[in-house]
C-alpha cells in the first residue's frame, strides 16, 4: 500500500491526543465563529462540529438559497487545514474526485495526480446533480478514508470528512442518492428558513460583505484530529450500546419502515452520541444523546413503506414514535 506523505505535525498531534476540557475549549471557539458568520442556527452549527469530531460526514439538505454551502465554506475556513470544493454537475467525472494517473515523459512511468477527494474537509456542492456513477466515486473515501486508483491504494489526510449539500429530490435536475450512498453520511441535516430576526440580521451583516471573507481559523487539523482521538475514549457503558442496538432493530422491524438502519447506522449513532456527550462535558454517553442525536443519524437511511407516505408520514415520524416505544435503560447506581 502506498500513501501520499503525512503531515508530521498532525501525527505528532494525534500521539499526544486530547482532553475532554481542550475539546470543549477548542468546540466552544469553533462554534463562536461559525455563528457569527450562519445566522441563528445554533442546532445546525452544533450538529456539524459534532459529526466532525465523531470522524462522519453530513449531508446537508434543504432548498437553494438557504445558507447549505455557506456552513460547509465556514466551517472549512474555521480549520486551518486543506480544503476542497467540488462542484457536482452532470458531466463531472469519477476521476475528477479520486484523481488519475498520468504518463509522465521525463520519468517515463506513471505518476499519480490526486484529486478533489485529498483534503481535510471536502465540500461537496449539490452533490445530487451528478450522475450515479460519479456519486458512487465517493464510497471507498467516505467509507474507509482512502482511494484505489489503478490497483494502487492512497491513504486520504485525516482528519477527514466530507460535507456534501443537496437539493430536494423534487428539484429540477436531481438525480436521487443511492441508499449505499446516503448510508456513509453519518447525519443529515436541513438548515431551514432564519426566522425574521435572523433574517433582518444577516441583511445588516451580509449586506456590504460576506463575513466569511474576514473569518479566521481558530484551530487547525492536529488540534481537531486529536480531539477525535479524545471523543473516542467517552465511556459507553453496555446498557447505553444494548438501548442503540434495540433501537436500530425496532427500525427493522416496523411495519411502517420497508428498509431499517444498518449496522453501519448503529456504528455511527454511537460515534454520534460519544461526541455529543464531550461536547457536553461529560466522559459517559447517556440515553439523552443518543435521544438527541437519533433523527439526524438514522431518519435519512430509512424508507417508508407507500402506506406510510400517503399517510404524509415521514421517515422522522416514525423514528420519533420508536423513540417513544423502544424502552429507555435506567440509570445504574
Amino acid at each position: 500500500m502506498s500513501q501520499l506523505e503525512p503531515d508530521p505535525t498532525t501525527t505528532d498531534a494525534t500521539d499526544r491526543g486530547a482532553s475532554l476540557d481542550h475539546v470543549l475549549q477548542v468546540s466552544s471557539r469553533l462554534a463562536t465563529a461559525m455563528n457569527s458568520v450562519i445566522e441563528g442556527k445554533q442546532p445546525v452549527v452544533r450538529t456539524a462540529i459534532t459529526v466532525l469530531l465523531a470522524e462522519g460526514h453530513l449531508l446537508v439538505e434543504d432548498v437553494p438559497g438557504v445558507g447549505k454551502t455557506l456552513l460547509a465554506k465556514t466551517l472549512g475556513r474555521c480549520i486551518d487545514a486543506s480544503v476542497r470544493r467540488v462542484q457536482f454537475t452532470p458531466d463531472l467525472l469519477p476521476s475528477d474526485i479520486t484523481g488519475v494517473s498520468v504518463y509522465n515523459q521525463d520519468v517515463r512511468d506513471f505518476e499519480f495526480r490526486p484529486g478533489a477527494i485529498f483534503a481535510n474537509v471536502v465540500v461537496g456542492d449539490e452533490i445530487n446533480r451528478a450522475s450515479p456513477k460519479t456519486q458512487s466515486a465517493l464510497l471507498e473515501s467516505m467509507e474507509e478514508a482512502q482511494v484505489t486508483v489503478d490497483g494502487t491504494t492512497y491513504v486520504l489526510p485525516r482528519p477527514f470528512i466530507v460535507m456534501a449539500t443537496q437539493n430536494p429530490i423534487e428539484m429540477e435536475g436531481t438525480y436521487p442518492l443511492p441508499e449505499a450512498q446516503r448510508d456513509r453520511f453519518m447525519a443529515r441535516i436541513s438548515m431551514g428558513y432564519p426566522s425574521a430576526r435572523s433574517e433582518l440580521e444577516m441583511l445588516d451583516v451580509h449586506g456590504g460583505a460576506s463575513p466569511l471573507e474576514h473569518l479566521s481559523p481558530v484551530t487547525d487539523a492536529a488540534t481537531v484530529q486529536a480531539m477525535v482521538l479524545a471523543v473516542r475514549q467517552v465511556h459507553a457503558s453496555p446498557a447505553v450500546r444494548q438501548y442503540i442496538v434495540d433501537l436500530a432493530a425496532a427500525t427493522r422491524t416496523s411495519s411502517a419502515l420497508r428498509l431499517g438502519a444498518s449496522p453501519r447506522a448503529t456504528l455511527h449513532l454511537l460515534r454520534a452520541s460519544r461526541a455529543h456527550a464531550a461536547l457536553a462535558g461529560r466522559d459517559h454517553v447517556l440515553p439523552d444523546d443518543v435521544q438527541q442525536m437519533a433523527v439526524p443519524v438514522l431518519a435519512h437511511r430509512l424508507m417508508p413503506t407507500g402506506e406510510t407516505q400517503m399517510a404524509r408520514r415521514s421517515a422522522a415520524d416514525v423514528l420519533t414514535d420508536l423513540l417513544q416505544r423502544v424502552r429507555v435503560p435506567a440509570p445504574s447506581r
